[in-house]
């Protein structure tokens, strides 16, 4: 009996001796010298008792000499070890089938194909199995995919196999010597599209999928697969076009309603969404395999929804049952922390702790239980306990995310270097004239929220969100290979001609349109890493408005490190990365006030609080905008809010968040020698 046990090859030209070794034992198992193999694979078991492709090759080899006992005992093995191994699935399902154990076979099959789809040895021992048992349903799904794969060029399905199962870069390797040698083939570039999404490099995959679709444009997964790339690059208007044929085949199919569901979010129509995710959740029977799961995911996104149009009653009461239907569910204890006004029961602080504790908890979730955890016990009045959680929360997100402030420094200092303001005076103009975009800028938890919702509550002014345009500009100007110690960009703006800077700035004006739903004559955008990009935002759009928000160093610093961002902001994680970024986001705006004086207005979020009217008025002048009351009853203004700060801003100013690293002053000594003059001079 054949297997679609394969070795991780093409190799790459120099391998460690026991790689080397590991592919002359697969060659002979390739050979039926299944002796041979398992000789030589046991003896190298005995150094290193945990190695994948070892336990394949002496689970396989076992098996096809009819030990299957033996076998079955090393697949258990190789199960303790790489749990979500495919292969070993799919090994010991046959295994079972050689035991005449047809409900284990089934079990361990369809785990396999769960993990990996593309095992037709899997699919056709499960066809037959089905088959056999009266499933004929299943078995008919199983035999369509075992009539796909056959239809799939054989190097195509080496191909998806190792990427099933992880080995990403021979899987790209061997599809492209494919594709080179073949042309164009729609499963081949629907693999290296997949490869495209995985590496973020999404351009690529939104292509090769486009491609795929001309070639096969009733290609249901691809074309799925497609959808969810244009939602990753926020291409929101043209998902929803893409996804349109889904739906109109299949109204009632969770997965594609549920895409429907995350584009309606990203189009900002959250009153629209939730009675989508209301259904889908009504419609989950206890009985389904992924009901728990299902039901925290569904009441999470929920909670959201809810959050940001203002309903936290609902919000909380959603939160809350996703934590009941997954008590380990970090980012559902992460969000009711992250409302920042409700309060943690001694009881869910005690599961809090008991998920954080536990060794099955995992790593992501560890650290949003952390984070949530800090806030319960901030609030509970025991800083220390709190501080403690905050810092492991923070140590674990950086054993994560490997930030590494140099590259945000040498790009600072690149931009201080092409942006002079003899650079600017020769490209006076080139960009367009419309002044619709007010950008609301600077540190994130620097009161960039309150500025966002006065402004939002002008009759002339839409709030929409964090836009991504303006980044999505950055890395198309800065190419796909990093140069981080010389990066492309900013460099490249000195080559740019007044075509090109016009093709952005149309081009940004033209990607956020979708999100201004009211058509008012100024628009918001809030992104606040906007402030490393001024110059570009000068060049393409001379006439838009520019806000700084800043506050104190050691609440804004503080402020970060105990949120834990949804995505990005990496460098908020560590005491000595956030008073880095604080000081070299001082020294940009300096060099911004420089070049373009006037061009930006610093809005002081202290000031803000204690001169509200007088700091709103300023604000309203800078915009070119008149005094409207409702600005000063910006609480009152119901609209959606996606930040952390959502619900503070729905309440009148206060100085709640004044001073509020002062309970937690015994641990942030460093924090104020790593901050050091920037506590003097913030302001300037």
């Amino acid at each position: 009996m054949a297997t679609q046990t394969t070795s991780p090859s093409p190799a790459p030209a120099a391998l460690s001796p026991l790689e080397a070794e590991v592919t002359r034992l697969f060659a002979l198992q390739a050979k039926d010298d299944y002796r041979g193999a398992l000789d030589g694979a046991s003896r190298l078991l005995q150094t290193h008792p945990v190695n994948r492709d070892l336990l394949l090759i002496a689970t396989h080899c076992l098996r096809m000499l009819q030990r299957t006992d033996d076998a079955l005992a090393m697949a258990n093995r190789m199960a303790e070890h790489h749990p979500h191994f495919s292969q070993m699935y799919l090994e010991r399902g046959l295994c079972h089938v050689a035991r005449r154990d047809a409900p284990n076979a089934i079990a361990d099959l369809r785990m396999a194909v769960a993990i990996n789809p593309a095992l037709p040895m899997a699919w056709r021992m499960l066809d037959g199995l089905c088959r056999m048992t009266g499933d004929t349903a299943n078995a008919a799904v199983a035999a369509r995919h075992v009539a796909h794969l056959a239809s799939i060029p054989p190097p195509v399905v080496r191909a998806k196999i190792l990427y099933g199962d992880g080995e990403i870069d021979q899987a790209e390797m061997m599809v492209r010597e494919f594709l080179l040698s073949f042309g164009d083939h729609p499963e081949g570039m629907r693999l290296l599209a997949q490869i495209g999404f995985d590496r973020n490099v999404l351009d690529d995959a939104e292509t090769l999928y486009a491609g795929v679709l001309a070639m096969v444009p009733d290609h249901h997964e691809a074309r799925s697969e497609y959808v969810q790339t244009l939602i990753a690059r926020h291409k929101f208007p043209q998902a929803r076009e893409a996804l349109a044929p889904l739906l109109t085949l299949a109204p009632h199919d969770a997965a594609h309603r549920t895409q429907s569901a995350t584009i309606t979010v990203g189009l900002g129509d959250f009153d629209a969404v939730i009675p989508i995710y209301q259904d889908l959740l009504s419609e989950i029977r206890d009985s389904d395999v992924d009901a728990a799961p299902r039901r925290a995911d569904l009441n999470l996104w929920l909670g959201h929804a809810f959050k940001t149009i203002g309903r936290v009653d609902e919000a909380i009461a959603a939160y809350c049952a996703a934590t009941e239907a997954r008590p380990d569910f970090g980012d559902a204890w992460w969000s009711l922390a992250n409302l920042k006004t409700y309060r943690f029961s001694e009881q869910a602080i005690a599961v809090m702790r008991e998920r954080l504790d536990d060794p099955q908890t995992r790593p992501n979730e560890r650290i949003h239980i952390a984070f949530a955890l800090g806030k319960a016990l901030e609030d509970h009045g025991d800083h220390a306990a709190s501080w403690a959680a905050y810092a492991l929360g923070n140590e674990l997100h950086r054993e994560a995310n490997r930030y590494h402030p140099k590259v945000f420094e040498t790009n600072t200092a690149e931009q201080r270097r092409v942006c002079t303001a003899a650079f600017f005076a020769e490209r006076a103009d080139w960009g367009i004239a419309e002044a619709d975009p007010i950008f609301v800028l600077g540190l994130p938890r620097s009161g960039s929220t309150l500025i966002e919702q006065i402004l939002a509550s002008h009759s002339m002014v839409e709030g929409t969100q964090e836009l991504p345009d303006i980044q999505r500009i950055v890395h198309e100007l800065q190419g796909r290979e990093m140069d981080f110690d010389n990066p492309r960009y900013p460099a490249v703006l000195d080559t740019l001609d007044a075509a090109t800077i016009r093709r952005f700035s149309e081009q940004y004006m033209a990607d956020t349109r979708p999100h201004r739903a009211l058509g008012r004559a100024y628009f918001i955008d809030k992104m606040p890493n906007n402030f490393r990009h001024i110059g570009l935002i000068h060049l393409i759009l001379p006439n838009a408005t520019i806000i700084d928000a800043r506050r104190n160093p050691m609440d804004c610093c503080f402020s970060n490190l105990k949120q834990l961002f949804a995505q990005g902001q990496e460098f908020t994680y560590g005491i000595d990365n956030i008073a880095r970024y604080y000081r070299t986001y001082l020294d940009l705006m300096r060099h911004w006030d420089a070049v373009l004086p006037g061009r930006v207005l610093r809005v002081i979020n202290e000031d803000l609080i204690d001169n509200s009217e007088g700091q709103i008025r300023r604000i309203l002048d800078h915009c070119r905008l008149p005094f409207e009351e409702s600005c000063l009853n910006f609480h009152q203004t119901r609209r959606s809010v996606r930040t952390p700060s959502s619900e503070q801003v729905r309440r009148p100013v206060n100085r709640d968040g004044v001073d509020q690293w002062k309970p937690y002053a015994q641990w942030l000594g460093p924090l104020r020698d790593a901050l050091g003059d920037a506590l003097e001079t913030w302001r300037a």
